[in-house]
């Protein structure tokens, strides 16, 4: 392998990881990995594993990781939504351009109560903002 290896593997689940401690410096050369700790990236909650406690370089890595993986889970949560308006626009030429009528009877519902619930959700909200903006009446 080329370069160096790091000191913690974060093996990434759903609700956040498994963290391993790498070990690449025994008899065999081979890589060990021990699981040391789970993280639950919602929550913060950080579990040792295996009776173990954590040592403070230890919490400080899987804090510092927890940090930059929140901030990279809401950096693609607002991509994918900028790319969700990127694909009504491309559904609205497909439906204007190229959709048969037997496409259109079977999208058409869905497409329209979805897109009638994000509208409302989204006015509700931009009206509470500006509400919450508006200087209170005397």
């Amino acid at each position: 392998m080329a370069g160096e290896l790091p000191e913690y593997y974060f093996r990434v689940k759903d609700n956040g990881a498994l963290v391993f401690r790498v070990d690449a410096e025994n008899r065999q050369r081979r890589i060990e990995m021990d699981q040391i700790a789970t993280v639950n990236v919602r929550n913060g909650e950080i579990k040792p594993q295996g009776g173990r406690e954590l040592a403070p370089e230890e919490l400080a890595e899987i804090r510092t990781w927890l940090e930059k993986r929140g901030t990279l889970l809401a950096q693609r949560e607002v991509d994918d939504i900028l790319r969700t308006v990127d694909h009504l626009n491309l559904t609205a030429h497909w439906v204007q351009s190229k959709a048969s009528d037997a496409q259109l009877d079977e999208v058409t519902d869905a497409l329209l109560l979805a897109m009638h619930d994000l509208r409302s959700v989204l006015v509700r909200k931009k009206a509470d903002r500006l509400l919450k903006g508006a200087p209170e009446a005397e």
